[in-house]
């Protein structure tokens, strides 16, 4: 499964989450600059897209929204926390795992 996270500098916890959960490869946008982000295009490949919505503005946030509904790609909105990106991808990919299980699993 391939995922774009948009927003934040540094997602290196929230990587290791996705990958737990079954993302292979992660796409990361830091959405630093307003007015490049606009013009980036979603990749063909992309099965999901995370909005790290403490790091973008609205009109970013309303543009990715609007092309994940054109793509018919799933899209999990969430603050810039390990424990919100898990419990928010889980609602969102219908997920039923337990986190702490699926950890406990891969030790």
């Amino acid at each position: 499964m391939s995922v774009l996270v948009i927003g934040a500098d540094e997602i290196t916890p929230i990587k290791a989450v996705l990958n737990d959960l079954g993302a292979g490869k992660i796409t990361h946008w830091d959405a630093r600059k307003k007015s490049s982000i606009h013009r980036k295009v979603i990749p063909q490949d992309t099965d999901c897209i995370v909005l790290l919505t403490s790091f973008l503005n609205h009109n970013s946030m309303k543009y990715f929204k609007k092309m994940a509904k054109k793509k018919s790609i799933p899209l999990v909105c969430s603050k810039r926390s390990v424990s919100c990106v898990y419990s928010e991808y889980c609602k969102i990919m219908k997920l039923e795992d337990d986190f702490e299980c699926r950890k406990a699993q891969n030790l």
